[in-house]
Formats: structure tokens, C-alpha cells, sequence
């Protein structure tokens, strides 16, 4: 008597469904979604959930590993005999797969234990039922994203298929074919069944793939609070930012900007407002220490505050809320610590672009072209003092020091480096990278 590896209703499930090999996309891709068809679909999704989560993964990867660098079709010959002996899914039995493990002791497959073990019969049982779930599951998403994204859904229907893909992500199953079915039913319902995922612990390896496609459906309510005014709202960084017209957008590179009396003199207030923001703790800077978390953490913070005038006590409190909301862990820091550490590195990356353009400008002997050699001289001075003190304090060290080392004619900023190389009361990082440009 065979020995199924599916339930009874995925052994029953209807032409082209029920076909394990390549035909099965084809046929479906010719097939219109008509009210009827897009119901056997989610009836196909309702069959292949498994009551638990599941650990899908590609077949023997160990095994992949090993044709990597081998120019033959051996691995492909070998995954197709499990469609060859098992085609349908009413075919998937423990029986059929002893074959197909026959057959690959007989090839020759280097990972397959010789005889087969029995309990490596049955892993590759499990992987291979698991793998159909997965299969018909995506197949099963990419049909209702078709028939979402032509408008073809109901309230019902969508309902119906935004619970299934949550489902589907909480097992572990088809992820990303669910995902793409929740985006594509947009706001307010796929968004809201993210916004649950991505705080739920079942999602666990999966939350940050659910949380970028999370930030795309939020990104044009994030875009409509930038473009707000900032009327009676309290700013949190010096005035010498806030007049800056540089984004995040291109991490606030100056760019092309001439160097004339009226840039440098908004490159020096901008520097001495850098210095005058106060540092977060180094502690506090590392309160997300997953980095998939600070990557969507500085998306939102970039998407609500695009420009330092926009930084503010009241979007800062916002940004900390999304990010609560989005499934981002702080622990041990609160909405003030937050602020903090934020309007820090914002000051910070304006620092480095300032640097950056300082350092790129003629330096000294250089030749200024048409720009104004008296002006670059002097700013040169007052630049250098301000480099060594962002160096010291822990802001755009590197960019600092590089500036520094740029303008070694310029008399003080040999010396400046020389100190930042031997000082012991700085960090040793900040020591290190002085040493490679102090001579």
C-alpha cells in the first residue's frame, strides 16, 4: 500500500494544478481569471497550507555546492527524476521517492549515502512535499497578483487572499509570492496585514523582506509629511543646518557648488553648527543593533525629514512611532535618545559632504582657475582648525582627516594631524587613520 506524502485534498486537486512538471506554469499563464479559476486558486492555497511552519530550502544544497564549478547537467538530471516518477501530486508517495533515491545512488550523486539510509529516504520525502506545497503555492499567489492587479477582485476575494498570504508567511511558505499579493492589494488591506506581519515573532527570518516591501506602500504617506511645512513645530538642529538646500537624497553632496565668498561662508557655519549639536552616547548610537533594522530606521528618518530644516522635535517623534510600528527594536532607548542619536549622525553626514567639497577645491600651489585664490587661502585656515575639532569630537573623521591631508601646505594642518595621530585620549581608529596621512 503507497505511502502519501500530500493530503487527500492536494492528491484531488484538478487539471492543471495537479501537475508537479514545467507544463503546469505554462498551462496557467493561458489562463483567463475568471471569477471561477481565481477560487480554485485560493482553493489550492487553502490545500497546501501546512499546519505548522515549514523549513523549505533548495534541494541538497550541499550538493549544489559541489557542481558549482563543474560545467555539466548532472544536478538538473537529478532533480528531474522526481517529476519523472512523481508527475502529479496524487503520485507523491514514499514509495516514488526509494526510486528516484535509486536513481541517484545509481548516478552516481556524491552526497547520497550508499545504500540510502532509511532516514535519508525520509528527508528527502519531507523536503519533496514540502517543496510541492511551495511550488503550487507560488503559482497559486502569482495567479491572484494577476487578477489583483487587473482589478478583478472583490471585497471578499481580496480578503480572502490577504488572509491566505498571511498565513503563508507565518509558516514560512511561498513568502515572497504572498508578500507580492499583499502589496499588490495596496492600502488599506495589504498594507494593514503587513503592518500585523512584520510585528508578529512567527515571522521571525523573514521580517525584514516584509518590512521593505512594507516601506514602499508607506513611502507616499511619508512624502506627503515631508512636503508639510514646518509651522509652529520645534527644530532640533542649529541654525546654521537648517539653510541648507543639500538632501539626503545624495547624502548632502555639494556637489558642483562654486566655491565663492557665499558657499564657504555657509560651509563654515554649517561646520561650527555640526560641532555644536550635541553627541549622542556611542551606546545609545548602537540601540538597533540589527542591521536590517537601522537600514529601514534611516529610511524613514530620511523620507520624513529629507532636508535639515525639516528635523524637527515633532517629526522626530514620528519617525520614532513608524519605526515602533514597522517591527524595529530599541532597547533601553526612548523617543528623546532617539532624537539624539539621529539629529547626531545627521550633523555627521553633513560634516563628511562638507569636508568632501572642501578637500576637492585647488588647495595651496593648485591651480584655482577662475576661482577665488584669496577667498580658498583663508578658508583653508579656518577649515583645518574646524577639521581637527570635528576629528576629535567624532564627527566625519575620515573625511576630516582626508581634508587635512589635503591642505598639508596650508601651515597648522600638518601639525593638527600630527596631534590626532599621538593624542592617547582619542580612539585608537581616529589615531590610526591620522598616522596613515600624518609624515
Amino acid at each position: 500500500m503507497d505511502t502519501y506524502l500530500l493530503p487527500t485534498a492536494m492528491r484531488e486537486l484538478p487539471a492543471p494544478w495537479h501537475d508537479l512538471t514545467y507544463r503546469r506554469s505554462q498551462a496557467l499563464e493561458a489562463l483567463a481569471p475568471t471569477e471561477e479559476r481565481r477560487e480554485q486558486a485560493r482553493h489550492v492555497l487553502r490545500t497546501c497550507l501546512p499546519d505548522r511552519r515549514q523549513n523549505v530550502h533548495d534541494w541538497d544544497e550541499e550538493l549544489r555546492d559541489f557542481y558549482d564549478d563543474r560545467d555539466d547537467h548532472t544536478l538538473d538530471e537529478a532533480d528531474a527524476w522526481l517529476t519523472r516518477i512523481m508527475p502529479t501530486t496524487s503520485q507523491v508517495t514514499r514509495e516514488r521517492v526509494v526510486q528516484v533515491v535509486g536513481t541517484w545512488a545509481d548516478m552516481g550523486i556524491p552526497t547520497v549515502p550508499q545504500p540510502p539510509t532509511e532516514q535519508w529516504v525520509d528527508r528527502v520525502a519531507v523536503e519533496w512535499a514540502a517543496s510541492v506545497r511551495q511550488a503550487l503555492a507560488y503559482d497559486a499567489f502569482a495567479f491572484i497578483e494577476r487578477a489583483t492587479t487587473a482589478g478583478l477582485l472583490n471585497d471578499g476575494e481580496a480578503e480572502d487572499a490577504a488572509l491566505l498570504a498571511a498565513a503563508f508567511v507565518r509558516v514560512g511558505v511561498a513568502v515572497e509570492a504572498a508578500v507580492r499579493v499583499l502589496v499588490s492589494l495596496g492600502r488599506p488591506r495589504g498594507e494593514q496585514a503587513l503592518m500585523e506581519l512584520v510585528r508578529d515573532d512567527a515571522v521571525r527570518d523573514f521580517r525584514p523582506y516584509v518590512r521593505s516591501r512594507l516601506l514602499g506602500l508607506r513611502r507616499p504617506v511619508y512624502q506627503v509629511r515631508a512636503r508639510k511645512v514646518t509651522r509652529n513645530e520645534e527644530p532640533l538642529l542649529p541654525e546654521g543646518l537648517q539653510g541648507l538646500p543639500y538632501s539626503w537624497h545624495t547624502d548632502f553632496d555639494w556637489g558642483a557648488t562654486p566655491p565663492d565668498s557665499h558657499s564657504l561662508a555657509r560651509a563654515r557655519s554649517a561646520l561650527e553648527a555640526c560641532l555644536a549639536v550635541e553627541r549622542a552616547p556611542d551606546d545609545a548610537q548602537m540601540s538597533s543593533g540589527a542591521p536590517a533594522d537601522c537600514r529601514a530606521i534611516a529610511e524613514v528618518v530620511r523620507a520624513l525629514m529629507p532636508y535639515p530644516r525639516l528635523v524637527t522635535r515633532e517629526r522626530m517623534d514620528e519617525a520614532w512611532r513608524e519605526c515602533q510600528a514597522l517591527g524595529c527594536e530599541f532597547p533601553g532607548t526612548d523617543a528623546e535618545a532617539f532624537a539624539k542619536v539621529w539629529c547626531t549622525r545627521i550633523a555627521d553626514r553633513v560634516a563628511a559632504a562638507v569636508f568632501r567639497w572642501l578637500a576637492d577645491l585647488p588647495q595651496g600651489g593648485e591651480a584655482a582657475g577662475d576661482k577665488e585664490p584669496a577667498v580658498l587661502s583663508a578658508t583653508t585656515l579656518w577649515a583645518a582648525e574646524l577639521a581637527e575639532r570635528c576629528a576629535r569630537c567624532g564627527s566625519a573623521v575620515q573625511e576630516a582627516i582626508w581634508f587635512l591631508h589635503r591642505a598639508d601646505d596650508v601651515p597648522g594642518s600638518m601639525e593638527a594631524l600630527a596631534r590626532l595621530a599621538f593624542d592617547p585620549s582619542l580612539p585608537v581608529t581616529t589615531r590610526n587613520a591620522a598616522q596613515e596621512w600624518a609624515r
